[in-house]
């Protein structure tokens, strides 16, 4: 699994920058926003990203939405391409239906 180290100055992002940032998918579809990352504290890096669904994609997905919050999924930070003003995937999104929903 690919990890985003902390200590790597070429790879230096704030976890506070991601939050909010939208996600997308290499073929441009918009999966949704940045909720927040998942450290592993024994290595202390990052291994997930929590991602609220936006509402195509959540239905494309097969979920139905919640009367209240969204439904988040858990991305491995390996599927991500780059981080800019969006954070685009090297995936597309027919390869993002096994992702599984963070609880």
């Amino acid at each position: 699994m690919k990890t985003i180290p902390l200590d790597r100055e070429s790879s230096l992002v704030k976890v506070s920058r991601l939050n909010g940032k939208k996600v997308v998918t290499t073929n441009a579809f918009v999966v949704g926003e940045v909720e927040a990352a998942e450290l592993d504290t024994n290595t202390w890096q990052i291994t997930h990203l929590h991602v609220a669904l936006a509402t195509e994609a959540l239905q494309q997905l097969g979920y139905k939405k919640p009367l209240l919050g969204s439904v988040t999924i858990c991305l491995p930070v390996g599927y991500v391409q780059a981080v800019h003003d969006v954070i685009t995937l090297s995936r597309t999104f027919q390869e993002l239906k096994e992702t599984k929903e963070c609880k």
